[in-house]
C-alpha cells in the first residue's frame, strides 16, 4: 500500500500507481450478492448447471459484484492521508472485459489520473481502476474512480 499526504496528491498525478492485495471470489460471495440485490441469474448462482452449460464453465461473479469491490480494495492498494473526509464522488467509463469466475483471485491496480481543485476546501481526485484476474490477460473490470476528499 502507498500512502500519501492529500497536499502531495496533485504533484503525483500520471506517477502514482499501486496494487491491492489478491482477493479470492468465493461462491458465498456470489450468493449473498444475488440475496442483497435480486438478481438469481442461474450463471452466477446454479453451481452445476453453470458448470454444465456456461461458457466458462464456472459459475461467475456478477459484474456488479465485482465494480462493488472497488471500495473494499483501492483503499488496501493506495491510502490518502489528512483529509477530514473521503467521499466516493462516482465512476466514468465503466467496462466489463472478462468474466470473474468463482475462485478466481482478483486484485485492483489503481493509476492516479488527475487531481482538481474544486474549492478551498475539497479536491476531486480521478483514478483508473483495472480489477485484474490472476493468471488472466483481460481485466474483469476497467473503471475511472472519482473520491472526493474534504480538508
Amino acid at each position: 500500500m502507498k500512502e500519501i499526504h492529500l497536499t502531495e496528491l496533485a504533484g503525483l498525478a500520471g506517477q502514482l500507481e499501486s496494487h491491492s492485495p489478491w482477493l479470492t471470489i468465493t461462491q458465498e460471495m456470489v450468493d449473498a450478492f444475488a440475496d442483497v440485490t435480486g438478481d438469481h441469474q442461474w450463471i452466477h448462482i446454479d453451481v452445476e448447471r453453470a458448470r454444465r452449460e456456461s461458457p466458462w464453465k464456472s459459475p461467475i461473479a456478477h459484474g456488479y459484484l465485482t465494480v462493488s469491490l472497488i471500495s473494499k480494495l483501492n483503499p488496501q492498494a493506495i491510502r490518502v492521508i489528512g483529509p477530514s473526509a473521503t467521499i466516493n464522488y462516482g465512476l466514468n467509463r465503466l467496462r466489463f472485459p472478462s468474466a470473474v469466475k468463482v475462485g478466481s483471485d482478483i486484485r485492483t491496480r489503481v493509476e492516479l489520473l488527475s487531481v482538481d481543485q474544486v474549492d478551498d476546501q475539497r479536491q476531486l481526485a480521478t483514478y483508473k481502476t483495472t480489477i485484474e484476474i490472476r493468471g488472466e490477460d483481460r481485466p474483469a473490470c476497467v473503471a475511472e474512480t472519482l473520491m472526493m476528499y474534504v480538508a
